[in-house]
């Protein structure tokens, strides 16, 4: 395994309890498939949408904001975003005033999210981050669930003897 793939398998040992910023409560959404897939895998999902604020996700409550959620007093491990590049840093803004003492250990930006200058802050604030991947995906990758649909994952999950 090389080194990105380690700080990744680290990032989603080290987080079970995940924050979806952008969530959406529509099935055919990326942000679902990726909330209840994290769900089912044993993380427990928060979301974050003032469009279902008060709506039942993945076996927890909508917040709508990550100022609500930090005043529900959960743990927080992890903040995945689902938002445009352009509003990626306020979230992690306020990921990092809101959510620090409430365990906060890494920002997750989605696939085409890219913000260098909030990824800088994020780690000054002690923060690993990820850029431009999805958490479900690179689950898939690194545990081999994805080479059961034929895929080459690059990780070997058994050998001869």
């Amino acid at each position: 395994m090389n080194k990105q793939d380690r700080k990744l398998k680290s990032i989603l040992d080290d987080c079970k309890s995940v924050a979806m910023v952008g969530v959406s409560a529509n099935v055919v959404r990326p942000s679902y498939f990726v909330g209840r897939y994290l769900s089912l895998k044993g993380y427990q999902v928060h979301p974050v949408n003032p469009v279902y604020a008060g709506q039942n996700l993945f076996g927890g409550m909508t917040c709508g904001s990550i100022e609500k959620l930090a005043a529900t007093g959960q743990e927080i491990h992890m903040v995945d975003i689902f938002r445009r590049s352009s509003e990626a840093g306020d979230v992690v803004d306020q990921a990092i005033e809101h959510l620090l003492d409430r365990g906060l250990k890494a920002i997750w930006m989605q696939i085409g999210v890219t913000d260098p200058k909030a990824a800088k802050r994020a780690k000054k604030a002690g923060l690993r981050v990820v850029m431009d991947r999805c958490p479900k995906i690179e689950y898939q990758r690194l545990t081999g669930e994805l080479s059961i649909g034929g895929f080459n994952s690059g990780v070997i999950s058994s050998k001869l003897r």
